[in-house]
């Protein structure tokens, strides 16, 4: 097997998994923190923080990390979701050590310079408002809200302009300074490494982590509901949905299946009756969103004003479908479908990296690819049945954005699911 583990004498975890066979190397800290870990009074402070990082250590300036990773042909980024925040590079192999570096200096000795704040808050505030002008983007973020209301894991992942506009330096050093400990962090690596080489540097790199806190998690309370908004666009963006199931959850690879079956590509039952059949969008999927104890499962549509009114209908009545009848082709198919996206994800360093920090923080442990198809192959057509009607049993969440005055009633569009 390539992947080995090694947990520090700080709490550190170091994962790698090993591709003697390519010349490269993705290297990353992936962190147990995210937008569900705010309080509303600091929303978007992790995501500023993730941009902060960037901006200046003792050692090095902004134009410093940026050259210095450059330099060597690699390239670095960083992104923040509900539950995680990542920090990774790909570089060559004989550069690991220099990504290894520069990671560890901007998450332990950034000095968030006051002045760069000021800057990079006015830059987080353009990006929120590129968000807000983006309908088939901003409508994910208000039927999280709906879902979610009152709660972290339902706040923007950007943050709220009113907030982050008066962000103090004070507020994002505290909350790296909470929840950056070493406990709640992967040094994780994929492509040409060499395991005890990368403890070693990890040993002597991450040695000014903060010390562990006892950071208790809201729990995520589904409820569902709804968001409206009137706007003068072509199309209404939509999205409606019911609670998902978690990481951990026996359900979580028969929804993989049944979105897959039901929105999952062309062949899926919506791409195939809403789009091919009727003509009614142009896209129209479905997805699903995990977290450690909840989820989401949704269905996305952008359709004109005059459409929606049979479009909703539609996409009600196939999900209605689903719970009375489902082939074992189609079936079949859906699993065919996720396991070659998970096979095709090996061929990459940086999904590998990505996928082995991940299980690591969600499960403690790697999980063999084998034990994946597996669990895909288990799936069967009761199970896909019996999945949607769980969906259906829980309230209906439903947002939408655009020429609105045809959309239907919130109730009844959900008495159309029951």
């Amino acid at each position: 097997m390539s992947i080995r583990i090694t947990t520090l004498k700080n709490g550190l975890r170091v994962a790698t998994d090993r591709i003697a066979t390519v010349e490269s190397a993705t290297v990353g800290v992936w962190c147990d923190v995210g937008t569900r870990d705010e309080q509303a009074k600091v929303n978007g402070v992790a995501h500023l923080l993730e941009h902060m990082v960037f901006k200046g250590t003792r050692r090095r300036n902004a134009a410093r990390i940026a050259e210095e990773i450059e330099a060597v042909g690699g390239h670095m980024n960083a992104y923040t979701a509900r539950e995680q925040t990542a920090y990774y590079a790909r570089v060559l192999k004989d550069d690991v050590a220099l990504a290894v570096d520069l990671i560890a200096d901007i998450l332990q000795h950034s000095v968030f310079d006051p002045d760069e704040l000021r800057r990079e808050r006015a830059v987080v505030l353009q990006e929120i408002g590129q968000a807000n002008d983006t309908p088939d983007d901003i409508v994910f973020d208000h039927f999280q809200a709906a879902a979610y209301p009152d709660q972290g894991v339902g706040r923007p992942v950007l943050g709220r302009a009113t907030v982050v506009r008066r962000m103090q330096r004070a507020s994002v050093k505290e909350f790296m300074a909470r929840h950056y400990a070493p406990q709640r962090l992967v040094l994780a690596a994929a492509g040409n490494v060499d395991h005890d080489k990368l403890v070693r540097l990890a040993e002597r790199k991450f040695d000014a982590l903060p010390p562990p806190t006892n950071q208790a998690r809201e729990p995520a309370c589904y409820q569902g509901g709804e968001y409206r908004e009137k706007r003068a666009l072509d199309q209404i963006h939509l999205v409606l949905g019911f609670a998902g199931v978690g990481h951990h959850d026996p359900d979580f690879y028969p929804l993989q299946v049944m979105s897959t079956l039901l929105g999952g590509g062309m062949s899926s039952r919506l791409f195939q009756e809403v789009r091919e059949r009727r003509g009614l969008a142009y896209s129209i999927y479905s997805f699903t969103g995990s977290l450690r104890d909840g989820g989401l499962f949704g269905v996305y549509a952008g359709t004109g004003d005059k459409q929606v009114s049979e479009l909703i209908p539609v996409v009600a009545e196939e999900l209605i479908k689903v719970t009375a009848k489902v082939d074992d082709d189609e079936v079949a198919r859906a699993r065919a479908q996720l396991k070659a996206g998970t096979l095709m994800a090996l061929e990459s360093t940086s999904s590998r990296c990505e996928q082995l920090a991940q299980q690591m923080l969600v499960f403690g442990r790697p999980i063999p690819t084998a034990e994946i198809v597996r669990r895909i192959d288990s799936v069967k057509a009761d199970a896909v049945r019996r999945v949607t009607r769980r969906l259906l049993a829980s309230p209906l969440t439903f947002a939408a954005i655009g020429p609105v005055a045809r959309v239907e009633p919130y109730q009844r569009i959900a008495a159309r699911l029951n």
